[in-house]
């Protein structure tokens, strides 16, 4: 059976109702979430053992933290305790021509101040057959970047499939680093790769190159430089994102298996309810689909893109979707008809 371990930083989301600005909020809507932790939650709806590990403080909201994991069905048995606090981050919700808004408040959190040797990787590891990393994790201060290679180098040394989301996020490379530091050493092990062609370039030091995603036949050549940089690499997927406003997003993706060009349908997805997290959506289904669907690449893609798509229908970080959820809309029906 597989077991797919996810590491990141759980934090706490604090969000304004009703697609108010900061400034007119008199309170926030307080929930969880965070980019690995969100795809394990995917992960544990499909019906695959998952366990995330993390580091929280060794305080009240820590512990409401641990019990979201539980209230999730993901397995917290390793998580560790320590650091001053738990990162957080505020969410102001845009709407129409009036994209949405992030401010991180997370230094000094648990995970930034993570170093590496906290972790028994032997242990976490041990009956793991997929371990899941992203971007985020080395962006938010150097000791976290060393405790993430010490995983990925763990997880590679025990023969696991490893996966990365590139997650870049501009406002977290703040401790001295730049992604074409310390990228390539993480990527050098990663078999799966979730981003798009010019975020791959840019976190292994290549000059931009503007791809054409319409033009499916130009891009093999611009994903093999990618797999000629990562040579572990097996699988690279792209999710498409044309966005129209904050409330109509258009979703289509591509997968690339270092032979053949995979191409999904472009999906209109209208109204938007929440778009944070739809990108981990994509992620747990294209892990999920990895595992269960073999060499069924196309199916793969669709699966991705279609948990991608309901993500944009739920409120808060999660994809709180089924399985069954998933698949019945596999074929492109968008009609949301009651469920009697």
């Amino acid at each position: 059976m597989s077991k797919v371990v996810t590491f990141g930083e759980i934090m706490l989301r604090l969000s304004t109702d009703s697609h108010l600005r900061f400034e007119q909020a008199k309170g926030f809507t307080a929930t969880y979430g965070g980019g690995e932790f969100n795809v394990a939650v995917s992960l544990a709806n499909y019906g695959i053992n998952a366990e995330f590990v993390t580091r929280i403080p060794n305080n009240e909201i820590g512990t409401c933290a641990l019990k979201e994991m539980r209230k999730m069905n993901v397995e917290s048995k390793n998580v560790i305790f320590g650091g001053e606090r738990l990162g957080i981050y505020f969410l102001e919700t845009g709407s129409g021509v009036r994209g949405s808004n992030v401010v991180y408040d997370r230094a000094h959190s648990a995970m930034a101040t993570l170093e590496k040797g906290m972790i028994d990787w032997s242990k976490v590891l041990e009956g793991a057959t997929w371990f899941h990393w992203s971007g985020i994790t080395p962006a938010i201060s150097e000791s976290a970047a060393q405790a993430c290679l010490e995983a990925v180098k763990a997880a590679h040394q025990l023969g696991l499939t490893i996966s990365c989301d590139l997650n870049y996020r501009s406002k977290l490379w703040q401790y001295g680093k730049t992604p074409s530091e310390v990228m390539p050493e993480l990527l050098q092990y990663t078999n799966v790769i979730l981003g798009d062609i010019d975020t791959a370039y840019f976190m292994l030091g290549q000059a931009k190159v503007n791809p054409n995603y319409q033009e499916t036949t130009s891009l093999p050549v611009l994903y093999d430089k990618v797999f000629e940089l990562c040579p572990n690499l097996k699988t690279m997927a792209t999710t498409l994102r044309y966005s129209v406003s904050a409330s109509h997003q258009r979703i289509g993706g591509i997968l690339y298996d270092g032979k053949s060009i995979y191409n999904s349908a472009v999906r209109e997805v209208t109204p938007v309810v929440d778009r944070v997290g739809s990108g981990d959506a994509f992620m747990g289904g294209l892990i999920y689909g990895l595992l269960e669907y073999k060499n069924d690449n196309q199916k793969t893609l669709d699966f991705a893109v279609t948990a991608c798509c309901l993500k944009h229908s739920i409120a808060g970080d999660y994809n709180l979707v089924t399985l069954k959820e998933v698949e019945d809309r596999l074929d492109g029906n968008g009609a949301a008809l009651v469920s009697r």
